[in-house]
């Protein structure tokens, strides 16, 4: 994977608000790189300590990863069944708000 596109991916990452979330979808929209998703996904796996991989979740609001759960919830989003409580209203999307 190009180094570029993940430092790219890692930069709009960071700027995620404590308490929001965004998907791997709009990440990769935001980069120039629609329908790569799953490349966002992958760059997360291995991202970063300073990089808030927890507020990246599926476009359905579904987490990808359970162990996010307990950071989600300490910045004060409700997690229901692996699923975002409210998603649509905690949707930061960052075309629109950058």
């Amino acid at each position: 994977m190009d180094e570029i596109f993940k430092q790219q991916i890692y930069e709009i990452t960071r700027l995620i608000p404590k308490g929001r979330v965004s998907s791997y979808g709009a990440i990769a929209k935001a980069v120039g790189y629609p329908n790569h998703s799953r490349h966002v996904g992958k760059a997360m796996g291995g991202c970063p300590e300073d990089v808030p991989a927890h507020r990246v979740i599926s476009s359905s609001g579904v987490l990808s990863v359970p162990e996010f759960q307990i950071k989600l919830e300490a910045e004060g989003i409700t997690v229901e069944n692996l699923r975002i409580k409210d998603f649509k209203k905690l949707f930061w999307n960052p075309l629109e708000e950058i």
